[in-house]
C-alpha cells in the first residue's frame, strides 16, 4: 500500500479514537464502534462531521450505517473523496 493510503487510514483513526476517547490499540479495522467502543449515533455524526472537515468531502447521514468500524470509514470516504 502506498503512503499515502497509510497516512489517510492513520488520520481516520486518529478521527475515530479522538471522537471515542479511546486509545489508538484499542480499535482495530473491523471492532465495532458501538458494539466494541459504547459509540452511540451522536458519536457516529461527530466522527462524520470530523472526517468532513478533514478530507474536505460532504458524506451523506445515509452513510452512517456502512461506517461501523475504520474499514467502513475508509470505504465511505474513499468514495466521497474519489481516492
Amino acid at each position: 500500500m502506498s503512503s499515502e493510503h497509510e497516512e489517510r487510514v492513520q488520520k481516520i483513526k486518529e478521527i475515530v479514537c479522538d471522537v471515542l476517547e479511546i486509545e489508538e490499540d484499542e480499535v482495530i479495522e473491523t471492532s465495532l464502534f458501538k458494539e466494541d467502543h459504547s459509540a452511540d449515533s451522536l458519536r457516529s455524526i461527530e466522527i462524520l462531521a470530523n472526517l468532513e472537515k478533514e478530507f474536505h468531502v460532504t458524506i451523506d447521514q445515509s452513510e452512517l450505517p456502512r461506517m461501523v468500524h475504520l474499514k467502513g470509514v475508509y470505504e465511505v470516504v474513499a468514495e466521497s473523496a474519489g481516492w
